[in-house]
């Protein structure tokens, strides 16, 4: 059956491990509107009652497979690369569970594969309670001096494939991903512009998160060193408030240039700068707990630890394989005049 004009060709996996399905019905919802445009894995890391409760959910056409053991305790890369590993299309859309893609969103960012191995668009708090807000603060930081991290990234298969995947023994399994695909030879593009909405988590679940979330920095040295020396510069300068005050107004006009860099004023408000000290002290805290968590063995993630956020570049670089660039179709002969 030839299939429908509207929609592309392309594979949307999402890696699944709930304890509980208070979100269900609203993934469900979002799954039967993506159907139509695109086709749909979702590999379930469940305990058993939940992995059967979500087959009888999940809507006809959306493919639900189990994960399929891989090396590595982040059972989210496992997951990633089983729905890779079983994708029906050279491109592959993966997204966490609180991803929501609008049919245009997804559509560029495939249509940027046409020229990339990997894109990596920009997620927007979709709604945007105060913990997103304070969360955005980072966004507009990242955007500022670099890009931000989304959940969700664009891939060829073939360049993730022939690499042998990606580590699954890493906390920051995104940023390994794009490593991983550049070691391989591969062009990543940052989509800026191209805002893709995510759901918050619940204000405890965010709370939780703080400390892990700054241990990613061990991942980045440099900036690790620079969120380090932020609490005792704070501390150094507490006798002359207005030290700290245009410390904090210098963050302020940072963030705001992130939020006007690469069409940002469209996904963020005026206001959304306005939050990043907010944030950055929090992170010149939490950093500190985190320096105290790698020293116990690092992040405690199921049963275990991760020790490391993600892998150096330079060693990626060294053990993993380059791509080949896809044949090219021989040269028909000339035809006989």
């Amino acid at each position: 059956m030839a299939r429908d004009l509207r929609t592309v060709d392309a594979e949307y996996v999402l890696p699944l491990r709930w304890a509980d399905d208070a979100g269900l019905d609203e993934l469900v919802d979002y799954l039967t509107g993506l159907r139509g445009l695109v086709d749909i894995t979702v590999v379930d890391g469940s305990e058993p009652g939940l992995f059967a409760a979500h087959a009888r959910a999940l809507p006809a056409g959306v493919r639900h497979l189990p994960v399929q053991p891989r090396p590595g305790r982040n059972g989210k890369v496992a997951g990633v690369m089983t729905g890779i590993h079983t994708a029906r299309h050279e491109r592959v859309v993966i997204a966490d569970d609180d991803v929501r893609y609008d049919e245009g969103a997804l559509r560029a960012v495939l249509g940027m594969l046409d020229a990339a191995d990997l894109v990596r668009p920009q997620n927007v708090f979709v709604p945007a309670p105060w913990h997103a807000r304070w969360d955005t603060g980072r966004s507009l930081l990242n955007r500022a001096l670099g890009h931000d991290y989304p959940g969700t990234l664009a891939v060829r298969r073939r360049v993730v494939v022939d690499a042998g995947g990606y580590d699954g023994d890493v906390l920051f399994e995104n940023l390994e991903l794009i490593r991983t695909v550049q070691a391989a030879g591969g062009t990543v593009i940052t989509a800026d512009g191209i805002g893709v909405a995510r759901q918050p988590p619940d204000v405890r679940h965010f709370l939780r998160q703080r400390v892990r979330q700054a241990y990613d920095d061990f991942a980045q040295p440099v900036r690790l060193v620079a969120e380090l020396a932020v609490l005792p510069l704070v501390l150094l300068s507490l006798r002359r408030p207005v030290r700290v005050l245009a410390g904090a107004v210098a963050v302020v006009a940072l963030a705001e240039v992130g939020r006007r860099r690469g069409g940002g004023r469209r996904l963020f408000p005026p206001t959304a700068a306005l939050w990043a000290p907010a944030w950055l002290a929090e992170r010149a805290v939490c950093v500190w707990f985190a320096v105290g968590v790698r020293l116990r063995g690092g992040v405690r993630y199921s049963d275990g630890r991760l020790l490391r956020a993600a892998t150096p570049l330079r060693d990626l670089r060294r053990r993993v394989p380059r791509a080949e660039p896809p044949a090219e179709p021989p040269a028909e002969p000339p035809a006989e005049s």
